[in-house]
């Protein structure tokens, strides 16, 4: 394809309900249109910020520095003043295009309105597929959010190669209702679609209810949406006739998996991506659909695992490595932070994921968790996360799990359990995990909370409880 989103060129014929935003329906042609109008008002910008609101004008805003050669600066919907001022002075944004309440700011503003003039504006020159896309927001764990570079180039790639592995066409309708300043709501359920020429509907809030009544092929949730589509099984049989459940952005827990699977009558393909790799890692719409595995790299990515010292990681299923990946879904470095960008790829040119995962003979990936705090050292072994906490979601009195390691003077950390969910003595729960995992990885400690601090898009800050 030379064009990044072809549906807004007329090559998927048009719709008068291709996209649709929380109730709020367009079709192809006039959301062109509208951005067209509002690209000109914009074109030279250095950069243009548009709040992630799930609304129609803010596919609109975005589209429109697509379509100018402008880059756009997605800013959280719930983003705080200091974090929203960060984002708009590192990123040089000029314009904001709407109008939301960001009282520290008094730069100027272009209205989606524009977009309502008589005569369509001419339709913009080709762009540079090296040029940036977008300029993507990551928090990591110290310091202010770091800007992501994302070239043209690496979203039509990405796209392409999901595209691939979901087998997901123009006869598909997309339903999701995530937030639109991430990569998963914004470029895969939003880009996606304008990509492959699929109808778009988005839910505007992802309750088990919208999404039974949206009636698509293709639906896009996090583990905390598919946990509540599972929790209610009448919404759930709703999806069966759907061709594809996708879940990505934090683990699914097995149980979920599972219930999916009883319920909708099809198990979730599961996904693996960062802000700057994009999508890197899932299972095909035509392979096996392995609970807590994400798959294999998609069309034109490569992995690798190595150990703390840079040696290979053994495939076999079981040895934990650091996750790297290359290929042509990678962002081009951090904005204004050569080091940060120097420190995140070795040598050779691959990128440092901070993740660690293992991987099979068969070249399926399991991620374990974030290297920094996933990875627990105690009494000599090395233990994922994850897999305690995938244990403990398999008792029926559990909720939900957050596992982490804290400082011990005996065993250098020991595992603790914050756990959601029913009056199971403690003692139980721990012998249940040594009863399905080598006793070594069983938690010494289990701390009951009312619920697990996560973001927007569902991932639990465990930074949050180890501080």
């Amino acid at each position: 394809m030379t064009t990044l989103l072809p549906a807004l060129d007329g090559l998927h014929g048009d719709h008068s309900d291709a996209v649709v935003v929380d109730g709020e329906a367009g079709s192809w042609e006039q959301l062109a249109h509208a951005a067209d109008a509002v690209g000109a008002a914009v074109a030279g910008a250095p950069a243009l910020a548009v709040s992630g609101t799930s609304t129609l004008a803010t596919v609109t805003a975005v589209v429109a520095g697509l379509r100018s050669g402008v880059p756009v600066v997605p800013v959280p919907a719930d983003a705080g003043p200091i974090e929203r001022e960060h984002i708009l002075r590192d990123s040089g944004a000029a314009v904001i295009v709407g109008d939301p309440e960001w009282p520290e700011s008094d730069l100027p503003r272009v209205s989606v309105l524009a977009g309502t003039v008589e005569s369509a504006p001419a339709r913009p020159a080709p762009i540079d597929g090296a040029s940036t896309a977008l300029i993507m927001y990551t928090s990591g764990t110290t310091g202010l959010p770091k800007g992501v570079l994302i070239p043209r180039r690496a979203i039509a790639a990405g796209l392409d190669g999901l595209a691939d592995a979901w087998a997901w066409t123009p006869d598909d309708t997309l339903v999701h209702g995530l937030p639109l300043f991430h990569v998963h709501g914004l470029i895969l359920g939003v880009l996606g679609a304008l990509r492959v020429g699929s109808k778009l509907h988005h839910t505007g809030r992802p309750t088990p209810e919208r999404y039974a009544r949206a009636g698509g092929s293709l639906y896009f949730g996090v583990p905390t949406v598919w946990s509540r589509v599972a929790a209610e099984p009448e919404h759930a049989r709703s999806l069966a006739p759907a061709r594809l459940l996708v879940s990505g952005s934090a683990a699914l827990p097995v149980p979920v998996f599972e219930q999916l699977r009883v319920f909708a009558g099809q198990a979730p393909v599961e996904r693996y991506g960062m802000t700057e790799t994009l999508i890197t890692l899932s299972t095909r719409a035509d392979g096996e659909r392995r609970p807590g595995h994400v798959g294999v790299p998609i069309a034109g990515v490569e992995t690798r695992l190595r150990a703390e010292l840079g040696e290979p990681v053994a495939h076999d299923g079981e040895t934990i490595g650091g996750l790297q990946v290359r290929g042509a879904t990678l962002f081009d470095g951090y904005l204004h932070l050569p080091d940060k960008t120097a420190e995140a790829m070795t040598d050779d040119g691959w990128f440092i994921t901070g993740d660690a995962a293992t991987m099979g003979p068969d070249g399926f990936h399991r991620i374990v968790g974030r290297t920094s705090i996933d990875i627990i050292k105690s009494g000599g072994y090395k233990v994922g996360a994850g897999e305690v906490e995938t244990a403990l979601l398999s008792h029926p009195s559990v909720g939900e799990v957050a596992v982490i390691g804290v400082p011990d003077d005996d065993l250098g950390e020991r595992i603790v359990a914050f756990v959601v969910g029913g009056e199971t003595d403690e003692r139980t729960l721990i012998d249940h995990v040594a009863s399905l995992l080598s006793v070594h990885k069983r938690p010494r400690e289990i701390r009951r909370v009312d619920h697990l601090p996560r973001n927007a898009m569902g991932k639990v800050q465990k930074q949050q409880l180890r501080d």
